[in-house]
């Protein structure tokens, strides 16, 4: 496959500004009986359920965490389900070229189960992180394998108008969770926040096992292809995110900034980082992440804007829910149902941004569109307070579901188009990467912004137990109506913390403006590629007329499917 894709450089010309139509040397592409039809309903079972786990606990974790005494190590629920999801991606997508397609989305879906159950089963945080981790495993695995088999199955140029569906259940999931989350923590055990999942695991099961069936290579034996995993690239990776995010929890809560318990690990993560780099460019024989696919500008800006987006969108996710459930004294139930003023313009936004590209060619338009709708609404999510009217906080929400919409949907062609077909696997998986890394920073930077700038704050409340209380990540534990009403018989003690609260959250949207007005130039000076109208790929649907292109080795192998 390397060798192939070096071969295949030439698709990446220095003037791809202005697209110009295929050369005519493909055939026109359409799709290929039920069979293709009947692959779609489980990657979009994948993708609802990658959506709502990610975003679930958004409403219902300060009631877990109340129950199960977790204090500050909330936020590893959130942070640890985005580490693995983030370092399996590159991973999936090496293991996706090596085993195929099949048996890796299979097993996604075995780890995203076996963690729900964990989480479900928890008690204590320590236990629901360790099940997150597992969560995480499956779902970013999950990510790529569905971004992949699409881009094995439909042309670029046709590609985004299907991934703008099942993109729509992952939206549908990441904002529904909030609502599906509060209302489960309101009327039932907080455990079905989790056990809920297996349902919709089973589904997306049947839907794999039944009609996911596509050629792929089987060269050599199983521990053969295991050997070619790059397994030290990817401890590399895990560890240096793991040094990255450790800091940023404790960051001026339990440590000062300045402190070398904060910045040893910071600088040994960094470095990690570049010994990955290098580790992929010089060391491995397979790497997970060639660094050839960064080469080129447009996919490079690409990736960097995918990483912003998923900053932005996960930074939204978690902390409009604090400021429905505390400054507006909403329910959980309610601030999930609060935030479909996201939910309905985001879905729609995609699809239409995905259906524009397939008619046009043109995605750089979209992006940029989008990218200045983000700086607009997040702009405005400063001005929010308490008194904020509903059409207000609706309206600004919506400019931001649709920019966010449009924006992330179209980053994907922008870093396949100036590649080969056969590196559709690690691309998408580096794309989903980036995304999933970026999420990571949307949990971990807002949360220890609002922790640190609320220790600063803590001086304006007057009375010493709620200081004591609301300290060191304690103000996102009780950042629940339940907490701010009980304040009501001492209304200066509630117009204090509630003060506290508008300011602390008034900061987290003033430090996102900063990643959503950088995207624009980015979008602006992105350099757009010719989408590809035919499908030549390695990986198509087995027939049984045409038979698999690539047979097996061995009736061993056939047998196992891998």
């Amino acid at each position: 496959m390397t060798s192939l894709a070096v071969a295949d450089s030439t698709l990446e010309p220095t003037d791809f500004s202005v697209p110009t139509e295929d050369q005519g040397e493909e055939k026109a592409w359409k799709p290929d009986g039920w069979r293709f039809w009947a692959v779609f309903p489980g990657l979009c079972f994948s993708m609802l359920l990658t959506g709502l786990d990610a975003s679930i606990l958004a409403t219902s974790l300060p009631t877990i965490v109340t129950e199960l005494h977790g204090g500050a190590l909330y936020v590893w629920t959130m942070n640890g389900y985005f580490l693995t999801t983030a370092a399996i991606q590159p991973l999936a997508g090496q293991a996706a070229d090596i085993f195929g397609r099949r048996i890796p989305m299979i097993l996604s879906l075995v780890f995203f189960a076996v963690g729900s159950g964990i989480c479900g089963g928890a008690n204590s945080l320590e236990m629901l992180i360790a099940g997150r981790l597992v969560q995480g495993l499956g779902g970013g695995a999950l990510f790529v394998m569905v971004d992949t088999i699409t881009a094995d199955l439909v042309p670029l140029r046709e590609r985004m108008k299907y991934m703008a569906i099942i993109m729509t259940f992952f939206t549908l999931g990441s904002f529904m969770g909030p609502i599906v989350g509060g209302a489960i923590v309101t009327g039932t055990s907080w455990r079905w926040v989790f056990y809920i999942n297996l349902p919709v695991v089973g589904v997306a099961l049947v839907f794999v096992i039944l009609f996911l069936r596509v050629n792929h290579k089987r060269e050599g034996t199983i521990l053969q292809r295991i050997s070619r995993v790059d397994f030290l690239g990817n401890v590399i990776l895990v560890s240096s995110v793991v040094s990255i995010l450790i800091p940023l929890t404790w960051g001026g809560t339990t440590y000062a900034w300045s402190s070398w318990r904060i910045l040893v690990p910071l600088i040994i993560g960094f470095f990690g980082l570049v010994l990955f780099g290098l580790h992929q460019a010089y060391v491995a024989r397979e790497p997970t992440t060639p660094l050839r696919i960064f080469a080129n500008q447009a996919c490079l800006l690409g990736y960097i804007l995918t990483f912003l987006n998923g900053i932005i969108l996960n930074w939204l996710n978690f902390f409009l829910p604090v400021y429905f459930q505390v400054l507006l004294e909403a329910t959980p139930l309610m601030s999930g149902v609060d935030l479909l003023a996201i939910v309905i313009p985001l879905a729609p936004a995609g699809m239409v941004g995905g259906i524009i590209v397939a008619v046009t060619g043109r995605y750089k338009p979209i992006i940029i569109i989008g990218s200045i709708l983000l700086c607009i609404g997040i702009g405005c999510l400063t001005l929010l307070d308490s008194n904020s009217s509903t059409a207000v906080w609706i309206i600004l929400q919506i400019i931001v579901g649709a920019g966010g919409g449009l924006a992330l949907t179209a980053t994907l062609p922008a870093v396949q188009a100036p590649l080969p077909e056969s590196d559709v696997a690690i691309a998408t998986a580096s794309w989903a990467f980036a995304r999933s890394f970026g999420a990571i920073w949307g949990a971990a930077i807002p949360s220890a912004v609002f922790n640190s700038r609320f220790n600063d704050l803590l001086p304006r409340i007057s009375d010493p137990m709620i200081r004591q209380l609301l300290a060191n990540g304690g103000a996102y534990e009780h950042a629940t109506k339940v907490f701010i009403t009980a304040l009501n018989s001492e209304p200066i003690l509630k117009q204090q913390v509630v003060t506290v609260y508008t300011e602390c959250l008034q900061r987290v949207w003033q430090i996102l403006i900063a990643f959503a007005v950088v995207c624009v130039p980015m979008a602006v000076v992105l350099k757009e590629v010719v989408l590809r109208k035919g499908l030549k790929t390695e990986y198509g649907l087995e027939t049984k007329e045409k038979g698999p292109e690539n047979p097996p080795n061995s009736a061993a192998q056939q047998a196992e499917g891998i």
